[in-house]
């Protein structure tokens, strides 16, 4: 309550004002960190003061230097972000006027300023509009009209790296199951850059970058074609052999996307040597990612030349091993794959030799 008292008064740009602003707000941030005191925050009264601090105050002069210039701002929406962590959070965070001010600082880098603390503001500021557009249909489409999807997509070349990261996580996240702003992102230019952030040597950019592509091509035909064009398609295969399981998840769910477009992309991933990686990951300890690789299989088994390249790699075993599975969905997919490959005659020899028949017969199947 002192803290939020102090965020309240000092609401000038004196260094005395801004010192200590900066110390309440960094010492809210740490404390929202554990979320079981976040409510008590909330109700100490510490959101509009929060957002009280993230607004302009009037300087004393135009040519005044502003002190501890970025890190009351920056503390500031870390400690925003936190809260809206919490779903129940989210609305509250947005009714005390925070977006509009979030949006601003994101366009701090338009004023020719580069110092660590302002990219650090930036990346706070992205990190809590990630936080409160999570699986928040409403705040997603209001980010959108108070817009903050432009300068999101300016920062995907943004110098710090730290920063791209989270403008493409905020991306991600506001390309969930929103189709005006999937359209909006990629009407903004955004797919060339994303497109580069796949070959990025940073595990954590080309994560965020195969996830805001995956997001935007989901349930989209028209951006699927639009990202291939952009030339997504190699970057995207090269993926599966990622040493991140994540960024592999999301490459191999991709690959199922672009494969059901049509069959001459179908053809293509698997010329450009999408089957091999993907048979390996099927014996993967991960789970999910044993279910994307089977998906994509699945997809890629809808031609009749792919179904005995398949075959030719060695994707039976593996993909008949995964009906023993206690996973539905993996079985699921599993079988579908097997549905495609069986269909071919030149592959049923090989499926009768490696058993295939006596575990479609015998097995126990969930789905």
């Amino acid at each position: 309550r002192t803290h939020v008292d102090v965020l309240n008064t000092c609401s000038s740009f004196t260094e005395a004002h801004r010192a200590a602003a900066k110390c309440s707000a960094q010492l809210l941030s740490k404390i929202a960190m554990n979320e079981d005191i976040v409510d008590l925050i909330v109700e100490c009264g510490a959101v509009p003061a929060l957002v009280k601090q993230i607004q302009t105050p009037p300087l004393l002069a135009e040519s005044d230097p502003i002190p501890f210039e970025y890190e009351v701002e920056k503390a500031c929406a870390f400690a925003l972000g936190l809260i809206a962590v919490k779903a129940e959070h989210q609305q509250l965070v947005v009714d005390a006027g925070a977006l509009p001010c979030l949006v601003n600082l994101l366009k701090m880098h338009k004023d020719g300023c580069n110092s660590r603390e302002m990219n650090g503001v930036i990346r706070k500021a992205a990190d809590a509009i990630t936080n409160l557009a999570h699986e928040n249909a409403r705040i997603k489409t209001r980010i959108r009209t108070e817009g903050g999807i432009p300068p999101l997509v300016q920062l995907l070349e943004y110098h710090d790296i730290k920063v791209q990261r989270s403008a493409a996580g905020a991306l991600r996240t506001l390309a969930f199951k929103n189709d005006e702003n999937k359209n909006q992102i990629v009407e903004c230019n955004a797919l060339p850059t994303l497109v580069l952030m796949l070959s990025s040597e940073d595990v954590t950019v080309h994560y965020e970058a195969v996830g805001v592509i995956g997001n935007l091509v989901h349930s989209s035909p028209n951006i699927k074609k639009d990202v291939l064009l952009a030339g997504a398609l190699q970057p995207v295969i090269r993926l599966l052999s990622s040493s991140c399981l994540e960024s592999q998840r999301e490459a191999a769910l991709l690959i199922g996307q672009f494969a059901a477009a049509d069959s001459d992309c179908k053809v293509h991933i698997v010329q450009r040597g999408a089957v091999p990686p993907l048979i390996e990951m099927l014996t993967s300890s991960d789970v999910q990612l044993k279910e994307m690789s089977a998906f994509a299989l699945g997809r890629l088994a809808q031609d009749a030349h792919n179904q005995v390249g398949i075959v030719q790699s060695g994707g039976i075993v593996p993909l008949l091993s995964l009906l023993d599975s206690k996973g539905g969905p993996l079985q699921h997919n599993s079988a579908f794959a097997l549905y495609g490959l069986a269909e071919n005659e030149d592959n049923v020899v090989d499926l009768i030799k490696t058993g295939g028949v006596q575990k479609l017969l015998e097995g126990e199947f969930i789905a």
